[in-house]
């Protein structure tokens, strides 16, 4: 019995030791977005479950967001697994920041790192304020993995000068050979094979690559910008469509399908919180109401419309960027509420341009009426009970700007003030009838 016990262990000794240290590969080679951050840090995750001994970040990209960048920066130097970026072409920017927050640097030849200025869509560099914000992240960020802070900074401010490696008004920018000899890079492969050599030379390692399921891909798909416009221009020109042709359904079937994409991916990655999601609800309730239920267009109707854009905008944000040193920064806030203020604009002006055109389109006959009921045909609107009700006096049941509603012997009308305006309650009298309307003066006029 003891024999066996030995051979038991024996066995179970060989057959750990036999097993090779797990490398694992996260690959990125895509614009740095809310996609990216979830990508990276579900590989973080699967790592640490694999009880993988080395992490390498396959990287490939010309920037992105910042605060995306700032959040997986985060991630990794929160990380306790020995991680290396193998840059295999650009890490400009966004990329740059990423990669001096892994332990190690490795690059292919005819690769670069660097070039870190915040710009905006255009491509012009913003103001000091978001630039400090940059040099700050980078200076911190080399700091803490033992690299040259002035070497970081000087990848995202022109004007720092250091004898021997930037003396010219221009950002810095580091090719393999440049980045060896200051400190930023550990070596040169041709290959991620190459790399994991470099990184681990001394150990045969197991390298086992990230892979996404079908539902991990979708959720990454519904997280990138350029989806996240086009959802919310549905939303918006949904919404529009509807009340333009209340009853329709489809346009709000599409906004609710539109809400929903645009929520549940934002939802569980843990950038959108509950009280986003309610925001947009209420404010989604507000412009219902004040459209259906108060006459005119006022507090509701504009709380409404502030209430969808904070909802909306502050979903994309990650709740943790809002404090950097102790101040309150903008930064974080500007690029989703721009992005959701364009696609409500791009919507509504394009909502109202199809509008027209769709609805009288000749592929969609049944779509809309084109039947003209004319006057002399004998068509005509008329109610012989409201020329009766002219010279008599009303109560005001809503407000007039101009046009409420009015009560008299009991019974409510459609009417419109001739001129000013009257609030619920005030006394008016009828003057006129009009085309099915009645018309009406403030008694006190």
């Amino acid at each position: 019995m003891r024999i066996i016990s030995l051979f038991v262990l024996l066995f179970i000794n060989l057959f750990v030791f036999a097993q090779k240290p797990i490398t694992y590969v996260i690959e990125v080679k895509e614009e740095i977005n809310a996609s990216s951050f979830k990508r990276i840090s579900k590989g973080l995750k699967e790592a640490k479950e694999l009880d993988a001994k080395y992490i390498i970040i396959h990287l490939n990209t010309y920037g992105g967001a910042v605060d995306a960048a700032d959040s997986i920066r985060t991630t990794l130097l929160n990380n306790s697994i020995p991680t290396a970026v193998f840059i295999d072409n650009q890490a400009a920017s966004a990329g740059a920041l990423i990669s001096i927050a892994c332990d190690s640097i490795y690059m292919r030849e005819g690769a670069s790192i660097g070039a870190a200025t915040v710009v905006n869509q255009s491509g012009e560099p913003m103001p000091d304020k978001y630039q400090s914000f940059m040099r700050a992240m980078m200076r911190s960020t080399a700091q803490a993995n033992g690299r040259d802070p002035r070497i970081a900074e000087a990848m995202v401010d022109p004007s720092v000068y250091i004898e021997g490696v930037i003396d010219s008004a221009k950002v810095l920018s580091f090719t393999p050979e440049e980045a060896i000899s200051n400190g930023y890079c550990e070596g040169v492969a041709s290959s991620l094979e190459e790399a994991v050599a470099l990184f681990i030379p001394t150990v045969e390692t197991d390298i086992q690559k990230q892979k996404l399921t079908i539902i991990d891909r979708i959720l990454l798909f519904f997280l990138t910008p350029a989806i996240q416009g086009l959802l919310l221009m549905v939303i918006v020109g949904g919404i529009y469509f509807e009340l333009q042709t209340p009853g329709m359904g489809f346009p709000s079937a599409a906004a609710l399908l539109a809400a929903i994409l645009y929520f549940s991916p934002l939802y569980l990655d843990g950038l959108a919180q509950n009280w986003e999601i309610i925001v947009f609800v209420l404010g989604v309730l507000l412009i219902l109401a004040e459209i259906f239920v108060i006459p005119g267009f006022g507090i509701a109707g504009v709380s409404g419309i502030i209430l969808m854009i904070t909802g909306l905008s502050f979903a994309m944000i990650d709740n943790t960027l809002f404090y950097y040193e102790g101040n309150f920064d903008f930064i974080v806030i500007i690029k989703p509420i721009s992005i959701v203020l364009l696609s409500t604009f791009i919507s509504i002006t394009g909502s109202i341009y199809l509008a027209g055109k769709f609805l009288n389109s000749s592929f969609m006959p049944g779509l809309s009426l084109k039947t003209v009921l004319k006057e002399s045909e004998g068509y005509g609107i008329s109610n012989t009970l409201l020329p009766q009700l002219i010279g008599k006096t009303a109560v005001a049941r809503t407000d007039m700007m101009p046009s409420g509603k009015i009560e008299i012997d009991g019974k409510w009308y459609e009417a419109s003030l001739v001129n000013g305006l009257a609030v619920k309650g005030d006394i008016v009298v009828v003057t006129r009838s009009q085309g099915g309307r009645l018309y009406c003066e403030r008694l006190d006029q």
